[in-house]
């Protein structure tokens, strides 16, 4: 069933941007697709990336419609699948890597050292840009022999961990602006005030990806694991009677809360591979397992012959956008739309599924039924 569901998507997959410009919405099907390739050695997974990445990078490693100027963290995640793709595709990708690499040595940053999230979002630090930006940080260093970046992408993980938890949920606050000028933080600590499912997700993917690719004896490892074992416990806390996540993670009371796939599938991934990295929470493998089964059998349907995967949140965000007062408050994440397939529920579930062929979980692609 999802075999299918993840093939009919890819063959038919428009880019985010209308005008198939470079955007991380797509980054996150190109890592869905490396994932499977990886988990499965099917080959037509990697071809569908080949084929989708292609009209996106020029022979010279120039990228359509990526403009480095912007400092915009999101920008660096399509990059993520660079490195496999160098692998057998040679110099324009070393040379897109390096390009993104260059944004990352004079991008922004909070007086504390972190990214800033854009250049139009000064002194601030999203979840989001975590995931967007680190995870890559440390494998361009590696590749490169730069054990400064590895160290400086860790340091920026833990700092904003540190900043960004709330003592009593064990969850994170989507925002955090260090000036303390924008109207959505709390004057007082700089936090935004909510606890949204998809920001809590792609921390939880940044840090477990980031573990996973950290060198065995770097000094920024131990206290990573113990913050992945604090957040697996504080997500598996807050689960639905379904075993999902809501969009507002710790109000179920909230009128116009549902259940949010995108983040879900976000977690499905973060458990089934902390499972499979770390002894100590191989038991959640079972938890990553019956949230992708959630998954399936609450939101995911073909109806006219169309595989579809519904309820994932548009987008959201803090501050102006496009005439939208983004406050950061519960209500405010109620409002945006709600859609169908999109990419960023869609690659993640990609993802979630690859860690359970690793792991042999029954040999979901094979699976049949609803």
């Amino acid at each position: 069933m999802l075999a299918e569901f993840f093939d009919q998507y890819a063959a038919s997959y428009d880019f985010a941007k209308r005008d198939g410009g470079w955007c991380y919405e797509d980054g996150c099907i190109y890592r869905g697709l490396l994932e499977l390739s990886r988990a499965t050695g099917d080959a037509h997974w990697f071809d569908h990336l080949c084929r989708l990445i292609a009209t996106q990078l020029r022979e010279d490693g120039t990228i359509k419609g990526y403009a480095p100027e912007e400092y915009n963290i999101d920008h660096i995640l399509s990059g993520r699948v660079l490195f496999a793709l160098r692998q057998s595709a040679g110099d324009r990708f070393d040379r897109a890597l390096d390009l993104l690499a260059s944004q990352l040595e004079r991008h922004p940053r909070t007086a504390s050292g972190n990214y800033w999230h854009k250049k139009i979002y000064p002194d601030q630090v999203w979840l989001d840009g975590l995931y967007m930006g680190l995870p890559f940080q440390i494998e361009y260093g590696l590749l490169r022999g730069r054990g400064d970046l590895v160290d400086d992408a860790a340091g920026q993980i833990l700092r904003a961990v540190s900043l960004m938890r709330d003592k009593v949920t064990g969850l994170h606050f989507h925002g955090y602006d260090q000036s303390r000028r924008a109207d959505w933080c709390d004057p007082q600590t700089g936090l935004s005030a909510s606890f949204w499912g998809r920001a809590n997700g792609w921390l939880s993917m940044a840090m477990i990806d980031a573990y996973e690719l950290l060198p065995g004896d770097h000094a920024a490892r131990a206290d990573l694991k113990a913050r992945i074992i604090a957040l697996a416990e504080a997500v598996l806390a807050r689960r639905t009677a379904n075993g999902l996540w809501l969009q507002v993670m710790d109000r179920p009371d909230l009128e116009g809360n549902y259940e949010e796939t995108s983040a879900s599938a976000m977690f499905a991934y973060f458990l089934l591979k902390s499972a499979r990295l770390i002894a100590a929470l191989a038991p959640l493998a079972a938890d990553g397992d019956a949230a992708v089964a959630a998954l399936r059998r609450h939101h995911v349907s073909r109806p006219e012959g169309i595989w579809r995967i519904d309820n994932a949140c548009e987008v959201a965000g803090l501050g102006g956008f496009f005439g939208k007062k983004r406050d950061g408050s519960a209500h405010y994440y109620t409002t945006e739309p709600v859609v169908s397939n999109d990419p960023k529920a869609v690659g993640p579930l990609m993802m979630a599924v690859a860690e359970q062929e690793r792991a042999e979980i029954v040999h979901p692609l094979a699976r049949t039924g609803g």
